[in-house]
């Protein structure tokens, strides 16, 4: 289950078309073949806005809802910290920080976070 943390992360790419607050409801699932292994959805609050010119950075976070494939609901925290430049017209880099923990807040142990790095070139 924690590895759809890991699999669901919102793209960021580039300069963001608005600064501000904003509200972002994410759901990713997770397979193993065309079996169901359940899912989890973020319920975010979010704030971006640019640095400079050609790149932009944002933050979010709120209740993540976590639905493994035959268990109970249950209610984590998780929140994103991300940046995103654009190098040229035609090519930008981003990256992300996800973190995803339970309510019983042991850093230790039950903090589970992924990385995102990319590179997007448009046509």
């Amino acid at each position: 289950m924690k590895a759809l943390l890991l699999a669901g992360a919102a793209s960021f790419l580039a300069a963001p078309a608005f600064a501000g607050p904003y509200v972002n409801i994410e759901n990713n699932a997770g397979f193993t073949g065309s079996d169901f292994e359940g899912s989890v959805t973020e319920t975010h609050v979010g704030y971006e806005s640019a640095l400079g010119e050609s790149s932009a950075w944002y933050i979010q976070g709120g209740p993540a809802l976590v639905s493994p494939d035959g268990d109970d609901l249950t209610t984590e925290l998780s929140g994103k910290v991300g940046v995103g430049v654009d190098v040229t017209e035609n090519l930008g880099v981003y990256a992300e920080i996800a973190a995803q923990i339970s309510d019983e807040i042991n850093f230790n142990e039950d903090l589970n976070f992924g990385t995102k790095l990319g590179i997007k070139h448009s046509f």
